[in-house]
């Protein structure tokens, strides 16, 4: 299906959901200054992964928004990457700066050269380094989510990692994924870059379900149960305390019954009051 600007549209969305799904993850670390939970390691596959997703990109012809996608997913992936080196083991500011500009410039070199060795390729018709260009960032991309899964095996939880990132990263699987279908031509291994990609991040969403949200909501409701029953025994206590008596302090001498001494204060009270 040969739609040019639906191609263009939908890759430029995913191209947008790409370019800020991980500015939410780099602010959280920045709040609070540390990376725990989040692996380095994904984040460093991710990385390595735009490589030759982009390679595999330009020289398939693909939108101009589809291109760009893997080059800010590179960018993005070691700016998070750098910050758990920066925030976990206190690199300074200025050695993180070093590190992560030499190793983008090392990767766009990479990637610089295998676009024209793809495209020298696919001139005379060889176009298998293509599509394994596309299967290596397959695998490198679904190895970083899967370490995740690992840590979420290990600890029972989804820890580290911002719920509101992978939502963005996976909208932006399904807008690139659609934009394939109106391609020149129907590209099954970019369809499958995607999907496979999609499917991962609503597994990490279902993780945190049951690990996560699942337990909150027990607990929630347990406070609740709590709070209704102290409040039910406070309710009980007081339906049940008798009712309290009164006791006046009065005189002998206004009693109905009559004894020697009152009668003898009473004699002494006229007295004085008469004398």
């Amino acid at each position: 299906m040969d739609v040019p600007i639906a191609a263009n549209v939908l890759g430029t969305i995913g191209a947008v959901c790409w370019s800020i799904q991980l500015i939410p993850q780099i602010i959280i670390n920045y709040n609070r200054h540390n990376t725990t939970g989040l692996q380095r390691s994904m984040m460093l596959l991710w990385a390595l992964a735009g490589i030759p997703l982009g390679a595999y990109n330009i020289a398939s012809n693909f939108n101009i928004a589809l291109q760009v996608q893997p080059q800010i997913l590179t960018v993005l992936s070691l700016i998070t990457w750098i910050q758990c080196w920066h925030y976990d083991d206190k690199w300074s500011t200025t050695k993180c700066s070093v590190v992560v500009t030499t190793i983008g410039i090392i990767f766009g070199g990479v990637e610089a050269g295998l676009v024209f060795a793809l495209r020298a390729g696919v001139k005379k018709d060889r176009h298998w380094p293509v599509v394994l260009m596309g299967v290596v960032s397959t695998l490198l991309l679904s190895a970083g989510v899967l370490r995740h899964y690992y840590d979420i095996y290990v600890h029972r939880t989804v820890r580290g990692i911002s719920f509101i990132f992978v939502g963005i990263d996976a909208a932006g699987d399904v807008f690139s994924l659609v934009s394939v279908f109106f391609q020149p031509k129907l590209d099954i291994l970019g369809m499958v870059i995607y999907a496979t990609e999609f499917v991962l991040w609503c597994g990490v969403f279902a993780c945190g379900g049951y690990f996560n949200l699942l337990p909150w909501v027990r607990m929630k409701m347990s406070e609740r149960t709590l709070k209704r029953r102290e409040e039910q025994r406070e309710h009980d206590a007081n339906e049940a305390a008798p009712e309290r008596i009164t006791l006046h302090q009065i005189g002998s001498s206004t009693s109905v019954f009559r004894t020697p001494s009152s009668v003898t204060h009473a004699r002494t009270s006229l007295q004085q009051s008469a004398s």
